[in-house]
């Protein structure tokens, strides 16, 4: 038996792919010369009027960040990394000034963590694959925030719920843009944990150690207006709106981007987050994880139940 003697059924889960070295997916063009797809879960599109690349992710069974799609992920940055900050598109190449994460699951733009292989890994007692699991997902938020080494502008789209890792995903990005019934929180706390991947280092940059302790620590799910109000997010649209507000953002900013992505830069440097930084708190927190008891693995496994059900009840038919 596992070290808590927890019950088989809350541990069973499949091994994640990139726990057996996944090859990185290649990149594939369809139909139109502007669109990409990476796998069945990120596709990723060119919009030359604006200038902006945007990713969409749908992870399925669940809208969490498993293994196959931090893979993804992780390709999709390596090719804008490749760029040079240009695509080849309509037979030229085209400038890259935006980089917009988005979903394209209704709803719901991340609820988090894989809790399912939280709890696996943490019943065997395995540090050395939570901590691997930590470094691949603080190896695509950091890209995300360091803006791939490119001069462009990097912006999170939120449309629907972002939880947990979800939210970090979110803040790793210069600018947010959310919809009005966008929901946003931490909900770790609720099981004896904390968010281990950006949430503290990223929040803490934004709206100080007060503000970002009071979030992580409240287990809180907030709306679009109240993150607006902490200095969270920088604008909030209708539902329904969120593309309109990213070009209208973008059209507003189009006399002076290259000013604006100057000052992101010196934001970054001013308030840095730097990679060993993310890698010891992620450390911090698989230790913390593999502290959990009984009783938080079965908290946990109840909110995998939950955002199970919220994931189906987003699903687009």
């Amino acid at each position: 038996m596992n070290a808590f003697d927890i019950p088989p059924e809350v541990l069973r889960t499949p091994d994640p792919q990139f726990l057996r070295n996944p090859e990185i997916p290649a990149v594939a063009w369809r139909t139109s010369n502007i669109e990409l797809a990476f796998s069945d879960q990120l596709r990723a599109y060119y919009q030359p009027e604006l200038r902006t690349m945007w990713s969409r992710w749908n992870p399925f069974p669940r809208p969490c960040f498993n293994a196959r799609l931090l893979g993804d992920i992780r390709a999709y940055h390596d090719f804008l990394g490749k760029s040079g900050g240009q695509i080849e598109c309509m037979g030229k190449a085209q400038p890259i000034e935006y980089v917009v994460l988005a979903s394209d699951r209704q709803g719901v733009f991340n609820l988090g963590g894989d809790l399912d292989l939280f709890k696996k890994l943490i019943g065997e007692q395995n540090r050395a694959e939570l901590l691997r699991y930590g470094r691949e997902c603080i190896d695509v938020l950091y890209s995300n925030y360091t803006s791939f080494d490119l001069p462009v502008t990097t912006i999170s789209l939120v449309q629907g719920d972002a939880l947990g890792g979800g939210f970090e995903a979110a803040l790793s990005g210069d600018l947010i843009i959310a919809e009005k019934s966008a929901r946003f929180g931490f909900p770790e706390i609720l099981f004896n944990l904390f968010p281990g991947m950006g949430a503290y280092s990223f929040l803490e940059r934004k709206i100080g150690q007060r503000g970002a302790e009071e979030i992580i620590s409240s287990g809180q799910i907030y709306s679009a207006d109240q993150m607006r109000e902490k200095g969270v997010i920088d604008v909030v649209v209708a539902d329904g709106e969120g593309e309109a507000g990213v070009a209208g953002l973008i059209e507003r900013r189009k006399r002076s981007q290259n000013g604006f992505a100057a000052l992101a830069r010196t934001r970054r440097r001013v308030h840095r987050v730097q990679f060993p930084e993310l890698l010891d708190i992620v450390e911090i927190w698989v230790d913390s994880a593999l502290r959990l008891n009984l009783r938080d693995l079965k908290l946990m496994h109840r909110l995998v139940s939950r955002q199970n059900g919220l994931g189906e009840s987003h699903e687009v038919h």
